[in-house]
């Protein structure tokens, strides 16, 4: 299990600021994804500007391997603009 958390954007298509998920230990980072997807598929229209920090290093969407250990957190951070 691992603990979501949800930042400006994806908060509000999620619904939720965070949660607890079950998830496989070793997963891609893109696997990842299609399993937040699968609880808010609302998020699926920013997939393409998300970026994720596990453990609070950012990672890419993508085929790298992560392997979580319960209680890690993952953010969802979608693009921030600024002015």
């Amino acid at each position: 299990q691992v603990s979501v958390l949800y930042f400006a954007r994806s908060a509000e298509l999620a619904g939720v600021r965070s949660e607890t998920l079950s998830v496989p230990r070793q997963i891609t980072a893109l696997q990842l994804w299609e399993e937040i997807v699968k609880v808010h598929p609302r998020l699926a229209v920013i997939r393409d500007q998300v970026v994720f920090a596990v453990r609070q290093e950012y990672v890419l969407l993508g085929d790298q391997l992560l392997v979580l250990q319960p209680g890690d957190e993952v953010a969802i951070i979608p693009p921030i603009s600024g002015g």
